[in-house]
Formats: C-alpha cells, sequence, structure tokens
C-alpha cells in the first residue's frame, strides 16, 4: 500500500481548488486546467487529483465483515420523498436484548460511500445503534466512482431527499432495540443537514456537525438539541456563515459547543483523503463520541 499524503505534501491553494471540485465549484476539466501550474517535478495535473482523490482502502479503520459487529442493508418506505430509501446499520454484536442509543450517520455530497459505511462502523463499536442512509438511492445508491457520484447527487431533488431523511429517522426510532434518544452526526453536506435537522426535530437529543453549512439565523430559535459544531481552520465557504449564526444560537438559549481545529483543511476528519489531520480528527471524534455518550445515555 502507498505511503499516507498529508495536506503538508500539497500546496495550500491546491488544496482549496481541489475543495472548489468536489463541491461543484469548478468542474474536472476546470480543475486540471488550473491544476497544472502546481504540477512539477514529473508530475501531471491528473496525477495531483488521483493523489488528492479518497483511498477507501487506505483509511478504512473497520472491516466489513468485524465479527464484533451486526451489519445489514435496510430500505425504508419514503412516500413523501423518493419512495424508498435504501440505508447501512451497523450495531454491536454484543447488544443483545439491550436498548442502544441511536445515532444517524449522514454523507458527504457522494452518497453513501465506503467511508461513511466505515464511520457507522466504528460507532457500533463504540456502542451505538447506528443507521446510515443513502440518498443517491433514488438514482441507484452509491455508483462507486465518486465523480459519477458527485454528478449524480448534483440532479437530486432536495426536498425529497430530506424527507427520506426523516423516514430513515422514523424507522430509526421505530425499532424496539432503540433506547428512544436519536444523534445525528454528519459531514460537509451531511453537516448542514445536521443542522437542519436541528431546526426540525425537538427532540433531537444530539448533533453534529462536522464543517457544515449554517441555516440562516432566524432558524437558530427552533433549535433544541445540544450541538458540538466541528469546525475546519481552513474552510472560507462554510465558516463565514458560522460567526452570525452562532450568535443567534447563543441569542436564542441554545446549547452549543463550537471546537475549531488550528491548521485543518476542510475534510479534516476524512481518513481517505490528503485533507486528514490525524491529531485533529482523533481529538474530534473523541469528542463527538463522548458528547453522543452524555446526551444518549
Amino acid at each position: 500500500m502507498p505511503p499516507r499524503l498529508t495536506a503538508a505534501d500539497f500546496d495550500a491553494e491546491l488544496l482549496i481548488l481541489f475543495d472548489a471540485y468536489v463541491h461543484g465549484a469548478v468542474d474536472r476539466r476546470g480543475f486540471l486546467d488550473k491544476a497544472q501550474r502546481f504540477a512539477k517535478g514529473g508530475a501531471t495535473a491528473v496525477g495531483l487529483l488521483a493523489a488528492l482523490s479518497p483511498n477507501f482502502a487506505l483509511g478504512q479503520q473497520v472491516r466489513p465483515d468485524d465479527a464484533r459487529l451486526k451489519t445489514e442493508w435496510i430500505t425504508v418506505p419514503s412516500p413523501t420523498g423518493s419512495g424508498s430509501i435504501r440505508n447501512y446499520l451497523a450495531r454491536p454484536a454484543s447488544a443483545g436484548s439491550a436498548k442502544l442509543p441511536t445515532v444517524l450517520v449522514i454523507h458527504e455530497n457522494r452518497g453513501l460511500n465506503p467511508h461513511i459505511e466505515d464511520i457507522t462502523r466504528r460507532l457500533a463499536l463504540d456502542g451505538f445503534m447506528a443507521l446510515a442512509p443513502d440518498a443517491l438511492t433514488p438514482l441507484g445508491g452509491y455508483p462507486g466512482d465518486e465523480d459519477k457520484a458527485r454528478a449524480a447527487f448534483a440532479t437530486l431533488d432536495q426536498a425529497k431527499t430530506r424527507q427520506d431523511f426523516l423516514a430513515a429517522i422514523g424507522w430509526l426510532r421505530a425499532r424496539p432495540d432503540g433506547n428512544g434518544k436519536l444523534g445525528a452526526v454528519g459531514f460537509c453536506y451531511g453537516g448542514g443537514i445536521v443542522h437542519w435537522l436541528a431546526t426540525q426535530l425537538p427532540d433531537l437529543a444530539a448533533g453534529v456537525p462536522f464543517y457544515g453549512n449554517s441555516p440562516a439565523p432566524d432558524q437558530a430559535a427552533l433549535v433544541k438539541a445540544p450541538l458540538l459544531v466541528q469546525l475546519a481552520a481552513v474552510d472560507e465557504r462554510i465558516n463565514a456563515a458560522w460567526p452570525a449564526y452562532e450568535a443567534a444560537l447563543k441569542a436564542a438559549g441554545a446549547r452549543v459547543q463550537m471546537h475549531q481545529y488550528p491548521g485543518t483543511q476542510h475534510g479534516f476528519n476524512n481518513d481517505t483523503t490528503p485533507r486528514y489531520d490525524a491529531a485533529a480528527a482523533a481529538l474530534a471524534w473523541g469528542r463527538t463520541v463522548d458528547f453522543f455518550r452524555q446526551h444518549l445515555a
């Protein structure tokens, strides 16, 4: 397996350009054209894109067949959304008849890829019943290719997608092996959905958005759930909107903690790409698990 590349191996401007590509601000051709000026020492723009793109095998922490877990795929009806939504469910195999705290895991803007499946298994090993919906279900599900996934994701009807997430939550809450308390964690697009869920679900027990878009400040008064907000240091697109929303949350009496991790890029928790920051990710994930244990027990 090749050595893990880190953000330090790349020019900061290139990482910002890659972030723009990931989020659709530039297309593949635009990225390659702009990235050419960073290609040195025999590297090519195509090679830089490949080096920056996810390596799911390198980032995997919990094998899909880990005997400590029970995992399965569940299709949930979503009559007011896309008709149905497919989900990945993971729970500790040793739980027996115990009622578990439940966590919804919400992916980035590429659907339910192997990295988010791995995150779901990590939560199960920490004692939670974790459910990860795939918003790409109406388009055939995650296609196994990040570029195709990103392109497909951009065509989703987001109003229906949000109803799909709510359908998944309803199914998870109805399980007899849940303890009745729901948390939600999401990354990038998924972080924005966690923020949105906090405005929709007065009984959400805990929300942890990683570098997600903030709602409009006038939505802050709807938030009843405690929030643990995880932000990168270098993330102008997300960070610009946060101060106004944070002020609105505090003015509304919301329980909110925010941590911003020095030197990190957007996506620092994603250990499949060079933007991953091992120290910051470990600290942020430890805080996440502790937060869920505090509020979901």
